[in-house]
């Protein structure tokens, strides 16, 4: 989304770059969403989307086309458009208000409208289905209280259908205003001109057949019945429309409001919008980190089960990252702000999230075009109802109710509901799970995926060095051997050091007298009076102390499985032998596991060498087969071509730069949320928690999403096609056919609010 950066003498914004998200408004079908976007698409050099659920338009424009010519395009053709809002004063974003003023809430509005026209109703449907109630003038009284419903009740659909009608288009609203006009100016035409309206005239119900006769029956129940049927359908999709958002509202919610900035050495409290880049900021425990940022000063654990689901909080100190929206858990820390607004990771989330939700898979653009031509076909088809039913010899209100019928229930609003509202459910789900789908084409390349190259390390190894095995020599004890070369290695700064000193466990070490590094070799020193020697194989012999047999049967076999051996040595013998390896994360074994119940074939794709990728390959369950080793980041893309040519659909899953274009390459490239921003920004799937367990959560949740959409589109469409003949048969009254097509929006909503209960496999 761009932002705002100057104004035209018009008062529109001038937008830097090429994309602008607009507010649409107006809209009342799917019908109205795909003539917008015809509109907008017929501008030279402008693509855009609309979706009907969020009431948005994503627009990509040229040089030639300025925003106020969109805006222009979209008021033209009976709509409103606006730009999205300049930066709140505060951090605050208006959409994660939960307690919206009723002023604010559409939902609020239809529910008042519903209401009145509910109480109004009620008695005018019971009196014409209940002969028992038809007392004398009976029919009077239903004009006097079904006219305010006709009127005021339905005003939404006769504004959007004239509205539609001065620009020379139909929509949903035409086919609503005119099947409740119709029975409303049939009804008058029965009470004033024809025997309706004689004292003592009663009228029976039936449920499936039209009655026959003259003008001496009314349909004056069915005008208000069908406006409280399609009014109580609006607000449930209102409500729903709301409901399905609540997960990216929740998003949105997580930052800070505030913050205290350090100014001098003293604390000053900001509005988080107000801070800079480079800033120190305080974060006290139980507080939320403000920004994304660097610990300055300060040790503690941050809780990010909010943002990530990761339910073990991290521990961090001076020179660890830490993310916005985080909690701290411990002790007070100093942050240094890296990133700030729209750039922050939260920010990110949410903004991926959102472009999901305004995309289209290929099968609703299909149910677009077709809700686009539907109207027409719809009023040709009642008219040819009704000339069929007069010519054929029935009488006229059998003719008129056959007609009426098959206006009201051909509504196409349940195409226009099918996708975005099961994007709105799947897509916030999946935030909530640490789960970021980049766009609803996404969803269609899960169903097809057959074969998922995994990255080896930071995506199915940590990324860290760690000792997997320690080995002593006979008559030492591990613990000693760990201890001492721990203490050792706490003054080294190389990463095989701190795998070391962290093997050493959580107490207190001892101190080291005269140490020594040798680059490339190892350190020695001085502990507990011992003369330590740690490092390489060749350092500890070099050093004049023999390895044993068994600690050199230790060495050659870490070799064998790609492991570093060091080799631990005091007082002129070698004592121990410490296997360290990139580690595999607990998780990846299970994940592979997952993925393979999937109907999918995991393969291990990474730039180490062939032993190293081999015993990660079999600790998580991979065949040596589904090995690709020792390859560079152009051998991954191609990697990935050459199984594409062989008819496979390929995932990738990557964590780092060198991953990036195999993501891109790959028919559903998924990215680790704790790899880099361009690995991230190459992906279709970005798995925020860094748990491999989440990429077959991920696929589970697209086809599961995929699959609701299908499901949606299915039964609006075999709805319209049975219920329709059946309307234009006589088959159905006219106010039964105003409550199923209200229904059948209901139930694509309902049935998307589904995905709010899917859960990630235990």
């Amino acid at each position: 989304m761009t932002t705002p950066t100057t104004t035209t003498p018009t008062g529109v914004p001038d937008l830097d770059g090429t994309d602008v998200e607009l507010t649409i408004g107006g809209m009342t079908c799917a019908s109205c969403a795909a003539r917008v976007e015809k509109k907008l698409n017929r501008m030279p050099g402008v693509s855009a989307t609309v979706n009907y659920a969020t009431e948005k338009a994503r627009v990509t424009y040229g040089a030639d086309t300025a925003p106020a010519d969109l805006i222009a395009t979209v008021e033209a053709t009976g709509y409103t458009a606006t730009l999205p809002p300049p930066p709140a004063p505060s951090a605050a974003d208006p959409r994660v208000d939960d307690d919206v003023r009723p002023d604010d809430d559409p939902a609020a509005a239809l529910r008042h409208r519903l209401l009145v026209t509910l109480a109004l109703a009620v008695p005018v449907v019971a009196m014409a289905m209940v002969p028992g109630l038809q007392f004398r003038h009976w029919q009077w009284l239903s004009l006097t209280l079904a006219a305010p419903v006709v009127v005021w009740g339905a005003w939404p659909f006769h504004r959007a259908a004239w509205t539609n009608l001065r620009h020379g288009a139909a929509t949903m609203d035409t086919l609503i205003s005119t099947g409740v006009l119709a029975a409303f100016g049939w009804s008058l035409f029965a009470l004033f001109v024809g025997d309706a309206g004689e004292p003592g005239m009663t009228m029976p119900f039936t449920l499936f057949a039209p009655r026959g006769g003259g003008a001496d029956e009314i349909y004056l129940e069915v005008a208000a019945g069908v406006t409280v049927f399609l009014l109580a359908g609006r607000y449930a999709e209102a409500r729903a429309k709301r409901r399905s958002g609540a997960a990216l509202r929740a998003l949105l919610a997580l930052g800070a409001k505030e913050v205290a900035v350090l100014r001098s050495g003293v604390e000053v409290m900001i509005p988080v919008d107000r801070l800079a880049v480079d800033d120190h900021f305080v974060v006290r425990p139980g507080e939320k980190v403000a920004t994304d940022g660097v610990v300055v000063t300060g040790a503690s654990a941050v809780d990010v089960s909010l943002l990530t689901g990761e339910s073990v909080p991290v521990d961090v100190g001076p020179g660890d990252p830490v993310v916005g929206a985080t909690v701290n858990a411990g002790g007070r820390l100093v942050v240094r702000a890296t990133r700030i607004g729209a750039d922050t990771r939260l920010a990110q989330m949410a903004r991926l999230v959102e472009d999901a939700q305004n995309g289209k898979t290929q099968v609703q653009r299909l149910a677009d075009r077709v809700s686009a031509v539907f109207v027409p076909i719809v009023i040709a088809l009642s008219v040819g109802t009704l000339g069929f039913w007069l010519g054929n010899g029935a009488p006229a209100v059998t003719a008129f109710s056959a007609a009426v019928a098959v206006l009201i229930i051909a509504c196409p609003c349940a195409l226009g509901l099918a996708t975005p509202t099961a994007l709105l459910v799947g897509t916030g789900r999946g935030a909530q799970l640490g789960i970021l789908i980049k766009g609803p084409q996404v969803l269609e390349s899960t169903r097809r995926v057959d074969t998922v190259l995994l990255d080896k390390t930071g995506t199915v190894t940590s990324g860290r060095m760690g000792v997997v095995d320690v080995t002593a020599a006979d008559g030492e004890d591990p613990a000693l051997v760990a201890r001492l070369a721990g203490a050792l290695e706490q003054s080294s700064e190389h990463p095989i050091a701190a795998a070391v000193t962290a093997a050493a466990g959580s107490a207190p070490l001892p101190g080291v007298s005269g140490f020594v590094a040798v680059p490339g070799r190892g350190v020695r020193g001085t502990v507990e009076g011992r003369r330590v020697v740690v490092g390489s194989p060749r350092m500890v012999v070099d050093d004049g102390s023999a390895l044993p047999a068994e600690l050199a049967a230790a060495v050659r076999a870490a070799g064998t499985a790609g492991r570093t051996p060091v080799v631990v040595g005091w007082d002129g013998r070698a004592r121990g032998v410490l296997a360290v390896a990139d580690t595999v994360k607990p998780s990846s074994a299970q994940a592979v596991a997952e993925l393979r119940a999937l109907g999918l074939r995991p393969m291990l794709l990474t730039g180490d060498s062939a032993a190293v990728a081999a015993e990660v390959a079999r600790e998580v369950g991979i065949a040596g087969a589904d090995v690709v080793a020792e390859v560079l980041p152009a051998d991954k893309v191609a990697t990935v071509r050459r199984l594409q040519e062989r008819g496979h659909v390929v995932a990738m899953v990557g964590d780092g730069v060198n991953d990036a274009a195999a993501l891109a390459a790959a028919d559903l490239g998924l990215s680790m949320g704790t790899g880099t921003d361009v690995a991230i920004e190459a992906s279709d799937l970005t798995l925020v928690r860094g748990d491999l367990r989440t990429a077959p959560t991920a696929i589970r949740l697209a086809r599961r999403t995929l699959g609701t959409i299908r499901g949606n589109l299915f039964w609006a469409f075999a709805y319209n096609v049975a219920a329709i003949p059946l309307a234009a048969a006589g088959l159905l009254n006219p106010m039964l056919a105003g409550a199923a097509m209200a229904l059948s929006s209901v139930f694509v909503v309902t049935n998307s609010l589904r995905l709010r209960a899917f859960r990630a496999a235990a």
